[in-house]
């Protein structure tokens, strides 16, 4: 009897003893019914229309038009499934060579936007595949190699030393990841249910009419609080922020 649980915990024991997938050659059969890529990409469909909790061994063989078990000729279990989602969205974090800025800062600014723009359509894969819900985190994969190195290279001239651009590239990466979480925030807020959120309107507007606070009190009656969530305001926070950042880049960072 096939029991799903023993299986995909075999499954990931079976991938940690053997190592990351890309370590492993793929199927021997001179032409496989199904790639690492076509798995992945099948992956974060599912993800992106019905959420990260959607992805299993047995949704994506159906989805390929596969059973389960035949999947695991090719995946060996979750983890490798995970891995290959998370180097497929370093794969789309790539930005062509001959697109790369040769300015340092310029460059950096294009990786950054890329992968924000990553993130943002694929909203649940910040927290799944790389936050406290993957546990240790996917693996790097070639994908990922390919990523530092470009980030690598976009700095190759920049006036820092080592440590410098690893501490740059860092304060970058949490740059992004944060400006994605916030904007996932606000994506949530704005599902919410609409009584619950006039019933917080209305809570807040009664602590504002108790003169407690009197800054909140005049921010709510200034036009330029209002015009802070108008479309387009955030990509121009992001791209005013990455400049700041950027240019306040010191020429020694340590």
């Amino acid at each position: 009897m096939y029991d799903k649980n023993s299986s995909t915990l075999y499954g990931m024991a079976r991938s940690r003893a053997f190592g990351p997938i890309w370590a492993r050659p793929e199927p021997g059969s001179r032409r496989p019914r199904f790639s690492r890529e076509q798995i992945a990409s099948v992956a974060l469909a599912i993800a992106d229309a019905e959420g990260f909790e959607a992805v299993s061994m047995r949704r994506v063989a159906a989805d390929l038009g596969a059973g389960t078990m035949s999947l695991y000729h090719y995946i060996r279990g979750k983890d490798d499934l995970l891995a290959l989602m998370d180097d497929a969205l370093m794969g789309e974090s790539l930005i062509p060579d001959e697109e790369l800025p040769d300015d340092w800062r310029e460059a950096l600014a294009a990786i950054a936007r890329r992968t924000r723009d990553v993130f943002l359509r694929h909203p649940w894969a910040l927290h799944s595949l790389q936050g406290e819900a993957a546990g240790q985190g996917a693996p790097i994969g070639p994908n990922g190699m390919r990523h530092f190195e470009q980030s690598l290279a976009a700095l190759e001239h920049a006036p820092l030393d080592t440590g410098g651009k690893l501490d740059l590239l860092a304060i970058v990466d949490d740059y992004v990841f944060g400006y994605v979480l916030r904007a996932g925030e606000l994506g949530l807020r704005r599902e919410a249910d609409q009584d619950e959120v006039a019933a917080a309107v209305e809570f807040g507007m009664q602590q504002l009419r108790s003169g407690r606070y009197p800054h909140l009190e005049a921010l709510s009656r200034d036009p330029a609080a209002a015009s802070i969530t108008e479309e387009g305001r955030a990509e121009e926070r992001f791209e005013r922020g990455l400049q700041v950042l950027l240019s306040g880049a010191p020429e020694r960072l340590v």
